[in-house]
């Protein structure tokens, strides 16, 4: 006998009404957004953890254009200057980098950015288990939710590493006008400086979403049934 193909539940039935109803892209850009303002406090002093790490790694990479441009000037006097400001320059040496101190102080400040949004995320993740269980009753699918989790981390991660790479390209380019005049404004090639404020903006919205993956992912596989019961 002749296996016979083993049809889907809804061609079996013709009068079956699938469940799952797929909302379309705008409408949970639209739900995120609308979460965002009603728990606004909290989303901005997250955003501002972001801003202020993104900040600082945006000053040491624009402080180390500034002084490039310096150097490319070949003028003994800018470099003795630089010198005496704490660059370390070998005479051969053509370009600024980062020290180690600064590296660290880099890092550590990204990973404890890090901790505070995964640690807020799992905060927003308990205040929303009614939420999350009463759109997956209503047959929301786990990606959805994984879907406006990302989305409002995007969002924050997006404003609060423009909002932290500009301010402290502002900051290190009024540094730098004050220890080296306007020579600093002057001699720094703005190709560099707009590199540097990018990959801080990047490295912001980047440090953003993988913050909130791990909450998003324990909100996603969240079991409507206890989500519901949660006080």
């Amino acid at each position: 006998m002749a296996d016979r193909p083993i049809l889907p539940e809804s061609e079996k039935d013709p009068g079956h009404i699938q469940r799952q109803v797929r909302l379309p892209f705008i409408k949970s850009v639209e739900i995120s957004l609308k979460s965002i303002k009603v728990r606004f406090f909290r989303s901005a002093i997250t955003t501002m953890s972001l801003v202020l790490a993104v900040s600082f790694l945006s000053f040491v990479g624009v402080s180390n254009d500034v002084a490039n441009g310096m150097l490319a000037q070949q003028d003994p006097e800018l470099r003795r200057v630089l010198i005496r400001s704490g660059y370390d320059l070998g005479p051969k040496d053509t370009t600024v980098g980062s020290s180690p101190k600064q590296r660290w102080l880099v890092i550590l400040s990204l990973l404890v950015c890090v901790v505070g949004i995964v640690n807020a995320q799992l905060m927003a993740v308990t205040e929303r288990f009614r939420e999350i269980g009463t759109m997956k009753c209503l047959g929301a699918l786990d990606r959805f939710i994984l879907r406006l989790f990302i989305l409002e981390a995007g969002m924050q991660g997006l404003a609060g590493a423009g909002m932290g790479a500009l301010v402290g390209a502002v900051f290190s380019l009024f540094n730098g006008w004050l220890r080296f005049g306007a020579v600093a404004l002057t001699a720094v090639f703005w190709s560099n400086l707009a590199g540097s404020v990018v990959i801080s903006m990047a490295v912001g919205c980047l440090l953003s979403l993988l913050g909130v993956l791990y909450p998003a992912l324990v909100a996603a596989r969240m079991q409507p049934v206890e989500a519901m019961r949660a006080e």
